[in-house]
């Protein structure tokens, strides 16, 4: 790892042509292993392209439509109407306020739908989530 601290070096493996077509073949075996009619196949172009689409929709929606609750000298904004969609992902003015919370929500009625999966799996001891985020 160099002079890398663990998390660029986990970034730069991520953003590597070669794990993006290892996902690409690990998401294949999985239609080959499971996949029980051929029309299935045809759902590998929406599984690969979800991802990027994703990220496009928060980034883009994410720094242009909406409201902000807080003042973070960027052009982050929270888009609710779509949040849901998301997962939680569209509430980026709270996001980029406090970047480690598990709650992507601060105000009453913006839900982050994935918070309270979170919440159970820690409580199962699958994830551990830090005190100081709950």
């Amino acid at each position: 790892m160099g002079n890398y601290p663990e998390w660029k070096f986990l970034d730069y493996v991520g953003s590597s042509i070669v794990s993006r077509i290892i996902f690409g073949l690990l998401y294949i075996a999985f239609y080959v292993a499971f996949a029980t009619h051929w029309w299935m196949f045809l759902l590998i172009p929406i599984h690969l392209i979800m991802g990027p689409l994703h990220g496009a929709i928060v980034n883009w929606c994410g720094h242009k439509y909406g409201y902000s609750n807080f003042d973070n000298n960027d052009k982050s904004k929270n888009t609710t109407p779509f949040d849901f969609l998301m997962l939680g992902e569209l509430f980026q003015n709270n996001h980029h306020k406090r970047p480690n919370s598990a709650n992507f929500g601060a105000k009453w009625f913006e839900i982050d739908p994935v918070y309270p999966i979170m919440k159970l799996m820690h409580w199962a001891r699958i994830i551990r989530l830090r005190k100081a985020y709950l």
